[in-house]
């Protein structure tokens, strides 16, 4: 008896009729039963004659499944056991408490995501320095591109493409010649047939990705193209997108992203970003989360199919300081998936320090939404720059990054949300009480203010713990046990924070 992992990936492969097109001529699929659940997928052709159908049981115990196709060797059955997930296995992202996200075991999740667009299109051993950086535990979630990518610093071919053909020559392309405009006139594409291998690399990424414990957040379209991808037509969008589905939603760390800057892709109406949509919520069995990214106009979150809100800044100032009011305007998560990276490139999205995009997701965090890395320091003898490539960091702010995880990880609750603060400070408060109730948890953040104390009042008869977090240097001082008004010191520098916890009475208290 075949078995897998609940939220594990059940795979069932036949031979078949490899003539015509296959990709647009044959059918296949399955319907999966458990006694808790019956769910019906698509397959899809993976070249040389074999089709697939793949399948996430969200249940233990015995099932059976029923192939089905318009060729003979599509019918089959057959049964297997679904046994329990194993360690590190959580399920896939569910959002909580309408602003937060849980894994669907109950696990919470706390997004600290990067950035690396063509980091699935990269030769092997640069796809390997990016696994080595990712094992170091900085971040827990990763976007990334199923088309290669056309854009400053990303001029080379990729590894594979997605579509059977011949691309259009690019000698001599490089940052002077670099345009805009792309001229798709020399490209030779057959858009009805895939090139399965293309498709591979991206599900080995995402299971390098899941074996890491990193949601993979796939931007299935963009618009920074020379070949064509992003000019398809109607029905060749819809051929994409049913197949990327098929052969994608069966993993649990899957994120749905349709675009990357969505609203540079001039040849795409609403309406087609709406029907893209409507296609993933009827094709995709486990509601996998979805959102769209923005260059300048945001989309409308309040769309009923979108989870989360995906976004970029639109300020060159202010922007994660908008996060609780975007959480109100949308009711939704809010994640700053690109708010400037930490670089040296000659663009002000690509040149801000480890320090400000540290500070940028300390506001994000404490005002109850999440923030996204990235990283562009120039590499004249390679070019490649983590935003795009992957490789190797340089910077400061990941292992800043995974500090602060660290705390959001020992926040009660399921997450922050922006607590009573003074003009000169954010404060987090557990988002899990009402507006005007007591957590009896505070960080208090004061950014690039450089105070060398704060007072505090508490009520009568409480006593609160204080900590010194130097939110830089990765470091947390006990300051003690105060009641009533008290005074905390603090060293006067940049990026200081100061949690306050309840106590108990018998913890005993001094006055400040």
């Amino acid at each position: 008896m075949q078995t897998v992992e609940k939220w594990g990936v059940f795979e069932v492969s036949v031979h078949g009729p490899q003539d015509g097109n296959p990709f647009t001529e044959r059918q296949f699929g399955a319907v999966f039963r458990g006694k808790s659940e019956t769910v019906q997928v698509d397959g899809f052709y993976d070249g040389e004659g074999v089709y697939r159908v793949r399948f996430m049981p969200s249940f233990e115990g015995a099932y059976t499944y029923e192939t089905r196709g318009n060729f003979l060797e599509a019918a089959g059955s057959g049964e297997f056991t679904v046994t329990a997930p194993a360690a590190g296995n959580h399920g896939p992202m569910r959002v909580v408490n309408q602003y937060h996200f849980t894994y669907e075991d109950g696990t919470p999740y706390y997004s600290v995501g990067t950035t690396c667009y063509a980091w699935a299109h990269q030769p092997e051993a640069v796809r390997q320095d990016t696994l080595r950086e990712l094992g170091k535990g900085y971040f827990n979630k990763m976007r990334f591109c199923v088309f290669p990518k056309h854009y400053i610093h990303n001029f080379r071919d990729p590894e594979t493409f997605p579509y059977e053909g011949t691309p259009v020559d690019n000698s001599g392309l490089n940052e002077e010649t670099y345009s805009p405009a792309a001229d798709f006139s020399g490209n030779d594409w057959d858009f009805t047939r895939f090139n399965p291998e293309h498709f591979r690399r991206i599900e080995r990424a995402i299971r390098e990705l899941g074996d890491r414990g990193i949601e993979a957040d796939i931007i299935v379209m963009h618009p920074y193209d020379r070949w064509g991808f992003s000019q398809m037509t109607k029905a060749q969008d819809d051929l994409y997108w049913n197949y990327v589905i098929a052969r994608f939603a069966a993993y649990r760390n899957v994120w749905w992203s349709l675009a990357n800057e969505y609203d540079l892709m001039r040849a795409k109406t609403l309406e087609d970003w709406e029907r893209y949509a409507a296609i993933l919520c009827a094709k995709d069995p486990y509601n996998h989360l979805r959102s769209i990214h923005n260059c300048i106009a945001f989309y409308d979150y309040t769309r009923p199919w979108i989870t989360h809100c995906s976004m970029q800044r639109q300020d060159l100032y202010r922007h994660v300081e908008y996060t609780d009011e975007y959480r109100t305007r949308y009711g939704k998560p809010v994640v700053w998936d690109e708010i400037a990276y930490e670089g040296n490139i000659d663009m002000g999205w690509g040149n801000i320090s480890g320090q400000e995009l540290t500070r940028r997701f300390w506001e994000a965090s404490l005002r109850g939404g999440y923030a996204g890395h990235g990283e562009t320091f120039l590499d004249p003898e390679n070019d490649i720059l983590w935003w795009s490539h992957g490789g190797v960091l340089h910077g400061e702010s990941p292992a800043r990054i995974r500090f602060l995880h660290r705390i959001l990880e020992e926040t009660p609750g399921r997450g922050l949300k922006l607590g009573q603060s003074s003009f000169d400070e954010t404060v987090g408060v557990p988002d899990c009480v009402s507006f005007g109730q007591d957590a009896g948890y505070e960080i208090h953040y004061y950014g690039f203010g450089r105070p060398s104390f704060r007072d505090f009042l508490k009520p009568a008869g409480e006593q609160w713990r204080a900590e010194v977090i130097d939110t830089w240097n990765m470091t947390v001082e006990d300051a003690g046990v105060h009641a009533g008004r008290f005074r905390i010191a603090l060293p006067g520098r940049e990026y200081i924070a100061v949690r306050l916890t309840r106590v108990k009475e018998e913890s005993g208290a001094q006055n400040a």
